[in-house]
């Protein structure tokens, strides 16, 4: 029988990002994935509302944080898996290939002195990685395409797959960042609904389109037959026209220029310059202006 995690879910308004606890409940051990600390970009600020909201839920259920788990290096959102890190005591992880997207933004942002060895995180996990939460097994599956370093931990019948796939009625999740390309996206989402049909797939973000409620699960089964970039069973040459027609539309992310040169910190500030204030840099003229939506 198939081990099974309870998934307790924080969706973050603003980024439209999915934040999740899992844990055992046979041992109480847990581990969090893609925590989002907020930024508020007009006023250049700072805050652990989300983090906090995680710490309270895990304090009252009682888990034991055992992981802190990024997915990817987010383009909309900062990581703060250290902070958790500092409060809990639980090591961080992600995937070995953030060394990769580390050396591409370090060119972008000019930033010589960056460690791109990814000894920000304690560990980087390899494709088929396998660690323990309490008795609950956890496979690292390899997912790229949305960006270079993505993962997919499968968590018994649980998996997060980052921003492969959103909930069935809004589809995949784009692949024009930096690193980022469409059919390479495709065989990953080839390889995730290859999971056994019960598989709860726990997506990155939703962005609650049309009014209705935030949705961040549904199963291997109800992507196959519902899910509207993939239920027609497209071939790669068909996806990604689709999905590069789709992007060809979206403006980057509201936060990508500063979260990225947080996130591929591992979730930290820049050092301080001589007042002892950290500052963001923004490349000018890097990117094209285009497109309406976020997702």
């Amino acid at each position: 029988m198939t081990a099974s995690p309870v998934v307790k879910s924080f969706w973050d308004e603003p980024t439209g990002s999915w934040q999740y606890v899992f844990h055992d409940p046979a041992t109480m051990r847990g581990a969090i994935v893609d925590p989002v600390w907020n930024f508020d970009p007009r006023a250049g600020a700072t805050t652990t509302h989300d983090a906090d909201r995680i710490l309270d839920y895990v304090r009252e259920t009682g888990i034991e944080i055992v992981w802190i788990l990024d997915t990817h290096p987010h383009a909309d959102h900062f990581s703060a898996a250290p902070y958790l890190k500092e409060k809990l005591g639980a090591p961080t992880g992600i995937g070995e290939h953030v060394v990769k997207v580390q050396k591409l933004w370090q060119d972008i942002y000019n930033l010589p002195d960056l460690a791109t060895d990814g000894s920000q995180w304690d560990r980087l996990f390899a494709d088929g990685d396998t660690f323990s939460v309490g008795e609950i097994p956890v496979r690292v599956m390899f997912s790229p395409g949305h960006t270079l370093a993505s993962v997919t931990y499968v968590a018994g019948d649980a998996a997060f797959v980052h921003d492969t796939l959103m909930v069935p009625d809004s589809g995949s999740s784009r692949a024009d960042f930096p690193g980022g390309d469409a059919a390479v996206l495709y065989r990953s989402i080839q390889r995730i609904l290859a999971l056994p049909e019960e598989t709860r797939l726990f997506v990155g973000h939703d962005y609650a389109p049309n009014g209705r409620a935030p949705a961040c699960e549904a199963t291997v089964a109800e992507h196959q037959r519902h899910n509207i970039h993939l239920k027609d069973d497209p071939s790669e040459a068909d996806f990604v026209r689709v999905r590069t027609e789709r992007d060809q539309t979206l403006p980057l992310p509201k936060l990508m220029l500063a979260a990225l040169q947080i996130n591929i910190r591992g979730g930290r500030k820049p050092e301080p310059e001589a007042n002892g204030r950290a500052y963001l840099k923004i490349p000018l003229d890097c990117f094209e202006p285009r497109g309406d939506a976020d997702d």
